[in-house]
């Protein structure tokens, strides 16, 4: 068994080496491939060390067959190859394609004698004759390979032409001017540079030699020499800054702000030498493809170094790195020309020469986030892959530069730097980052007050994250600090009161929130004039809770409180006026006051597009509520073109795994499915649903949404098997993320009892409909509209079974519920009059079932558009009691009014369409129109083949009913 010499420290099972090298923020590794090595041997462990002060990780191999199985098991990581020469024109042609080896490098005796064969494969960089040449050609190429994968930022000249979204900037843009601000506010200790070595030695930051040298001799005047060796620092820093890596940043804290002060310190003593004159400097490095082509897009915009800037005044330096770079696949070389005009002092830069490991390069350092404008970007001579870009240095002055300094500064607004930080990254949407910030802080601070507001803030993260029961749970440590070292009348707990209501209302504990927002309220009513926008905003959170619990003219009251308050005391188009006209807009959506809501959303619009650029989610949000209006008064025509204005502005201003665009694509399929179209809801349902599992846990509750609507959808097409299995996914999640009797559950329940309905299992769908009730009861008040719900499911199953004594007592208090808490024509009373007509009908009583039709009837008629889907099915079913009756000649005109809607709204192939072709062959059957009935049946029976399985119960029906037709003709 040949035996491999490995350089690293301890000997790791596969799997745990393969995570260390991952974390590790070198991203290289150095193989030496050669017959005669003993690590015994003196010499060889003087290579050793020489070579692992440039690269932490150094394996020997004495066998070439190791060597290649361990490059190639060595993935998302650069391999430099030393090889002796007796093995290097044997082994290259074998390797030298394979993606993780970088740069080879050939040890031989005569450099001259191997000069023909190497030339020929391009990722030879040269022949030595002893290890100290080697490593000192490996220093430069790991200070390229360090340079190259150095964050950048581009922001567009459009971007921040007016008041900009952030969402759309590059998120490191951001992170690292705040993060420079925060570090440099804070005093570093000794104690700083001990928890970094910690910190390094427990992730294999560097080797052991290494960190214990820095840890012995650094002190803040060395930062620049510390930065430029072959340590681990440079490439742990960048890495760090490259992956906003918080906990390395913050531990790092005091060696950025040190190297920061020296630049500086230097800048301010070698300004006069410019003698206010400007120079040119260049950097070689290498872009990926993508990256390339946002520079290419943000010619005459800012570009942004995310870290500290390596810069040479020797341009025949730079270009050999960018030249070197320019032979690898998907790089890009750069030749970056930077003009510095050393009157400006937007950063900080000096020449290093004096203080770098480096002393031989002509190295001007700039401080970190270092901004340039971009220039002019050429191809340099024939070669597509190596392009010169000129930089300038912005200007304190520059318009764009002081534009986006200030949204940042407006958005990351806090009391201290951390909280500052904290809010930028949830504004833009990086809660983990958050969540990770706040916890270091936490292990840090010995304070009360700093400990509350760590807790607070990791609960608002759960609650961007929807884990509502780790976000309560935060909350509440944070009032309970609050709550003892705070008056009882002071403005944070209110704010923390509110916090936790807000929680309680999504986790369905509607009179926990209701209290804990009245203590907010109870507060601000104390310390705040009546007049106060912190009053408004506790009279919206209180109206939610109510609109939640469908207490509307509760929740109505308290949002023309927050209205009337915003209306005396903001400009008239400010935002917070638009969420008001959007609360009280939803009030009326959910009473079916459809006339009273379109002008209050039409209002939030009106304000919306005055005040934000015509691509801004809040946009697409106001499209989506007055699509909403539309469909829910079955205006489909109206409604997709503010769906689509909403998905428009989503797909444009929003990255493709958005959680908003999930919505607008489940908006729009819902529309598809109402009318009758269940093959593109099925397509638009499944965009939604991909996007969720992407971004979401596999139990997350806002899935639970996604899969009752396919299922829904597989309901329509009478695919019930496959309804069964998306309905329980969504039960499965409920019951393993929700309390016992949170609503949704019953919500769950009650779609499972409706499918065991239409499958025919009505004694199935009483126990789900029992348990909806039974988690209802125990909720809500004894005269809630989802109680009439739950009732009218209970009676119509019992309907079904035929056990009519059962199914009107349940129906009448459906009726009796409705009548009490909604105006005499809202739909759900319509629904309850259908229900209770078609017991009567079954019961033969007739003119009872007719007279609560045609009420059902006439409050659609007041309410609907006259070819509103819903109308025909009461046109269906006073139809059939005359039917039933034999009194086809009345029957007949509203069959064919049922009928006439049907074929106007409904996809060809809907088993709603099928129904009434039914119906109307039926009619015409006993009206001894047998040819007529014929082609009605065979309509219906075409529909249901192409949507039903062959064995379905309603096919064998129809083939009975075609031949019992075809004998009479």
């Amino acid at each position: 068994m040949a035996a491999a010499v490995t350089g690293t420290s301890t000997k790791s099972s596969p799997d745990v080496d393969h995570a260390r090298r991952r974390r590790m923020a070198q991203s290289y590794i150095l193989i030496w491939i050669g017959v005669g090595i003993d690590e015994t041997n003196r010499d060889c462990q003087d290579t050793l060390a020489q070579l692992r002060t440039v690269v932490n990780s150094v394996h020997f191999f004495t066998q070439s067959d190791d060597a290649v199985d361990f490059l190639t098991d060595s993935e998302e990581i650069k391999a430099f190859l030393v090889i002796e020469n007796t093995l290097g024109q044997q082994i290259i042609p074998l390797i030298h394609d394979i993606p993780q080896l970088d740069i080879v490098y050939i040890l031989c005796d005569n450099q001259s004698q191997n000069e023909p064969w190497a030339t020929r494969w391009k990722k030879i960089k040269g022949l030595h004759t002893n290890s100290k040449t080697i490593s000192e050609a490996l220093q430069l190429s790991v200070k390229q390979c360090n340079q190259d994968p150095i964050a950048l930022s581009f922001v567009k000249v459009t971007e921040t032409t007016s008041t900009a979204n952030l969402d759309q900037l590059a998120p490191t843009f951001m992170y690292t001017q705040v993060f420079k601000e925060i570090l440099l506010e804070i005093e570093h200790t000794e104690q700083s540079i001990k928890e970094f070595t910690a910190y390094c030695r427990q992730n294999n930051c560097g080797t052991p030699n290494n960190i214990d040298r820095f840890e012995k001799e650094y002190a803040p005047q060395s930062a620049i020499w510390w930065y430029t060796s072959q340590s681990f620092i440079y490439s742990e820093l960048n890495y760090a800054l490259r992956v906003m890596e918080v906990g390395s940043i913050i531990k790092m804290g005091f060696f950025i702000c040190d190297l920061h002060r020296q630049i500086e310190q230097l800048y301010r003593q070698q300004l006069s030498d410019y003698h206010e004159n400007s120079f040119i400097v260049y950097r070689g490095q290498g872009l990926s493809k993508v990256n390339f082509e946002k520079l290419l897009e943000t010619e005459g915009g800012l570009m942004s170094f995310n870290n500290f800037l390596s810069t040479s005044t020797n341009k025949d330096v730079s270009f050999t790195f960018a030249d070197s770079i320019s032979t690898i696949t998907n790089m890009v070389g750069i030749l970056f020309v930077i003009s510095i005009d050393s009157r400006i002092s937007s950063a900080p830069f000096a020449s290093i020469k004096k203080f770098s490991s480096f002393e031989a390069e002509e190295e001007i350092l700039f401080s970190m986030h270092t901004v340039f404008r971009i220039g002019i970007i050429k191809q340099m001579a024939d070669n597509s892959q190596l392009y010169e870009v000129e930089l300038q240095l912005t200007a304190d002055d520059d318009k764009q530069l002081r534009v986006l300094t200030n949204q940042i500064a407006k958005e990351a607004a806090g009391n201290t730097g951390w909280q500052r930080l904290g809010n930028l990254l949830l504004k833009i949407g990086h809660s983990d980052k958050v969540e990770e910030l706040y916890n270091l802080l936490l292990e840090q601070t010995f304070d009360e007050s700093e400990k509350a507001l760590y807790y607070h803030q990791l609960g608002y993260v759960k609650t961007d994250q929807r884990d509502q029961k780790m976000a309560i749970w935060y909350y509440e440590k944070a009032l309970d600090i609050c709550e003892k070292i705070l008056p009882s009348n002071h403005v944070t707990l209110a704010t923390s009161y509110n916090n936790v209501g807000a929680v309680y209302d999504h986790l369905g504990e509607y009179s926990k929130a209701l209290s804990y927002h009245e203590k907010a309220l109870h507060i601000y009513e104390k310390i705040h004039p009546p007049n106060y926008p912190s009053l408004a905003s506790s009279y919206n959170n209180i109206g939610l809770v109510y609109d939640n619990m469908r207490e509307y003219s509760k929740a109505l009251l308290y949002y023309e409180k927050a209205l009337d308050t915003y209306e005396k005391t903001l400009p008239s188009n400010h935002p917070d006026l638009a969420t008001s006209y959007n609360n009280i807009g939803s009030v009326y959506m959910n009473t079916a006051e459809y006339t009273k809501t379109l002008p209050y959303y039409e209002k939030a619009l009106d304000i919306y597009e005055k005040t934000l650029p015509s691509n801004h989610p809040s946009l697409a949000t106001s499209y989506s509520n007055i699509g909403s209006v539309y469909m829910s008064m079955g205006e489909y025509s109206k409604t997709l073109p503010y769906y689509e204005k909403a998905l428009d502005i989503f797909q444009k201003c929003l990255p493709p795994n958005h959680p908003s665009l999930a919505a607008s694509y489940n908006n729009i399929g819902f529309v598809y499915k109402n009318m009758g179209d269940n093959v593109i809801a099925l397509s638009y349902y499944e965009k939604a649903l991909g996007i969720n599992e992407k971004i979401l846990p596999s139990n997350h509750p806002d899935l639970v949404n996604y899969y009752n609507n396919i299922g829904l959808v597989y309901d329509n097409m009478r695919e019930y098997s496959k309804t069964l299995l998306y309905y329980e996914k969504a039960l499965n999640i409920y019951e393993k993320t929700l309390l016992p009797n949170h609503p949704n559950l019953a919500i769950s329940y009650n779609s499972i009892g409706s499918l065991y309905m239409n499958m025919g299992e009505w004694s199935k769908a009483l126990p789900y409909y029992e348990k909806a009730l039974d988690i209802y009861e125990k909720i809500l008040p004894a005269h809630h509209p989802t109680l009439a719900t739950c009732y009218n499911n209970i009676g119509a199953a019992y309907d079904y079974i035929g056990n009519y004594l059962k199914a009107l007592p349940y129906l009448e208090k459906a009726l009796n519920i409705f009548q009490k808490c909604y105006p005499p024509n809202h739909p759900s009373l319509a629904a309850s009059y259908n229900n209770i007509g078609t017991v009567y009908k079954a019961k033969k009583e007739y003119s009872k079932a007719l007279s609560y039709y045609e009420k059902a009837h006439d409050i659609y008629e007041k309410t609907l558009p006259a070819n509103h889907l819903s109308l025909a099915i009461f046109f269906n079913n006073i139809g059939a009691v005359y039917v039933t009756m034999k009194e086809y000649s009345k029957a007949f005109p509203y069959y064919e009014k049922a009928l006439e809607i049907r074929q106007k709204f409904l996809h060809s192939n809907d088993p709603d369409l099928a129904e009434s072709y039914k119906d109307s062959a039926g009619l015409y059957y006993y009206m001894e129109e047998y040819s007529k009935a014929l082609s009605y049946f065979e309509l219906a029976r075409d529909i249901w083949q192409s949507s039903l399985p062959p064995n379905h119960t309603e096919l064998k029906n129809m083939e009975e009913s075609i031949d019992i037709v075809k004998k009479k003709l």
